[in-house]
């Protein structure tokens, strides 16, 4: 029966070593042949497929693994159980999700028709504002329509649309709204209409989802589940850091998208990343990280963000959110689900030694969520934990408290385990781990909200309303002040980042009284936040000084 060699398969697809391979080999050929009896039978055969496609033992096994996974959306029980199966990112099934301007796009772009509004579960509140848009979205001619006829929103967009489908009718008219991209795409996202991605030929699908740009490399050993030493850890280069063209960055950043919309995730960082600015970080045994750098035009105001595709053999793992200044970095991690309890000790090490190496960092955060606070996910997962046995430790004196209890009751019994409120409490604040010394002037210490402020004072009291006229003043100004003759040389994102970071640059505590080398240095970090790589950016950022001691000041650090 599939069944029984299903979980023969289970019960061996994570071992490597001796006599694995033709084992592992012989029971897929007999489930190529087979037919899973249920939904669940079919999923969990899918996620062992596509460990194996990240873990192959050999290339007989890998030539397998693939071959299945190409047809797994043409299998007859996956057609039988497509319905059950939908939200799963398999090839075949549906996908639901409330999915944001820039990703409806961007598949209405790829896959048109595809995407349906699902109408059943709209919100009827949510309706009735884009009924009220559809008169600012159409025509005067049809406004008489539009006002007197009787028509429920599913009705009305069924009515206007024509042969266009319900999302490329709304999609497209919001696009032809008289408005900037940032206005459209926050009328479009507070509507949450909620979507059915669905089925058909070339993806979106977590199926055979493999970068070709990567390597091949087959494990004969166990998996290393071991909690890394951290410091050791950090320490450790990448084999090679290297940057990719526009064509792969572009068709790494899809790979990224398709990731998350497989697995209804909608991430600010894919959805905005920049194909200009991709490298591919390398480590041992296939492992690869490939970073994106957002758009000019999507970047913060102080911090770097980037995003991480998490990919052994090219298979996407995972993802790494990094958010740095100041020679720190608050990191996000996570694991897909196939992979998780495999290397997720040993794979972090290296992140740290990623952003220790890209950022200069010496001082790490984790912010609450990722440690499970108000995440069932997290919480459930043990998610405080794993970062406290890897050497994070929170600052605050109350949690410090109430970590010593939790430790004195283990020492006691052994068995206990710390409860999901315990667990709540103790995730409320962020973690830190030091390479070095440690210090306060790292990410999720300073108060950032202070320096916005001392901006928005200076805007205020000198311009009113009139926030246009004050931004073109304070770039001339800044200029000025920073020894910059002319910005007609500056890239549209440089012009941006110049603007965007005038105010700040006239707040800055004693920036008169700098000398004119460090002014320049000034100027130079302002045209890098908008230049093509924001690690350079980061780089003059963090070494300037003067810069940091005057953000300090405003932030009352």
């Amino acid at each position: 029966m599939p069944t029984s060699e299903l979980r023969a398969l289970e019960r061996l697809y994570r071992e490597f070593g001796e006599d694995r391979a033709v084992r592992k080999l012989d029971l897929l050929k007999r489930l190529d042949r087979g037919r899973m009896p249920s939904a669940d039978a079919v999923s969990r055969m899918h996620e062992v497929l596509q460990f194996l496609h990240a873990y192959p033992d050999d290339a007989a096994l890998l030539e397998r693994v693939t071959r299945m996974l190409e047809r797994f959306g043409r299998r007859a029980d996956l057609k039988r159980h497509a319905e059950e199966l939908a939200d799963s990112g398999i090839a075949g099934t549906p996908i639901h999700y409330a999915f944001f301007w820039p990703t409806v796009r961007w598949l209405e772009r790829h896959w048109p028709g595809r995407l349906r509004i699902d109408w059943e579960e709209f919100d009827e509140d949510k309706q009735g504002v884009l009924d009220g848009m559809l008169s600012n979205l159409m025509p005067y001619a049809e406004s008489l329509s539009l006002e007197e006829a009787e028509l429920t929103t599913e009705e009305w967009v069924d009515r206007l649309r024509g042969r266009d489908s319900d999302t490329a009718f709304v999609l497209q008219r919001m696009e032809r709204l008289r408005a900037d991209d940032l206005l459209k795409e926050s009328l479009f996202d507070d509507l949450t209409i909620p979507f059915r991605l669905e089925p058909g030929r070339g993806g979106p699908a977590r199926t055979g989802a493999r970068w070709s740009g990567g390597p091949t490399v087959f494990r004969d050993t166990p998996l290393d589940g071991r909690r890394p030493d951290l410091k050791a850890a950090c320490l450790e280069r990448p084999r090679a850091v290297r940057a990719v063209g526009r064509a792969d960055g572009r068709r790494l950043v899809d790979l990224a998208r398709e990731a998350m919309v497989t697995r209804a995730r909608d991430l600010y960082a894919f959805k905005y990343a920049d194909p200009n600015d991709v490298r591919i970080v390398e480590f041992d045994d296939g492992l690869q990280f490939a970073a994106m750098g957002l758009l000019p035009e999507r970047r913060l105001m102080l911090d770097t963000v980037y995003a991480f595709l998490t990919m052994r053999n090219g298979v996407p793992m995972g993802y790494v959110l990094s958010s740095a200044y100041f020679n720190s970095v608050e990191v996000a991690y996570n694991v897909f689900d196939t992979f998780r309890g495999g290397e997720a000790g040993r794979i972090y090490g290296k992140v740290l030694a990623m952003m220790h190496h890209l950022f200069g960092a010496d001082a790490f955060t984790v912010d609450p969520y990722q440690l499970g606070h108000d995440n069932d996910e997290g919480l459930a997962s043990g998610a405080w934990w794993f970062y406290y046995k890897l050497g994070f430790r929170p600052r605050d004196a109350e949690t410090r408290r109430l970590v010593r209890a939790e430790l004195a009751k283990m020492k006691r019994r052994p068995a206990h385990r710390s409860s999901l409120d315990t667990l709540q409490e103790l995730s409320a604040v962020n973690m830190y781990w030091y390479l070095g010394a440690e210090r306060s002037d790292v990410r999720g210490l300073i108060p950032l909200e202070r320096i916005g402020l001392a901006m928005t004072d200076l805007l205020s009291r000198r311009f009113g309303a009139d926030r246009e006229r004050g931004l073109r003043e304070c770039a001339d100004e800044a200029a000025k002040l920073l020894g910059v003759r002319s910005r007609a040389r500056f890239s549209p994102g440089e012009r941006l980042a110049w603007e965007r970071w005038a105010p700040l640059v006239l707040t800055l505590p004693g920036v008169s009284r700098w000398n004119p080398a460090e002014r320049r240095a000034l100027a130079a970090v302002v045209r890098a936040k908008g230049g093509r790589r924001e690690t350079d950016y980061l780089q003059r950022f963090d070494a300037h000084v003067k810069l940091r001691r005057a953000l300090l000041k405003l932030a009352g650090v």
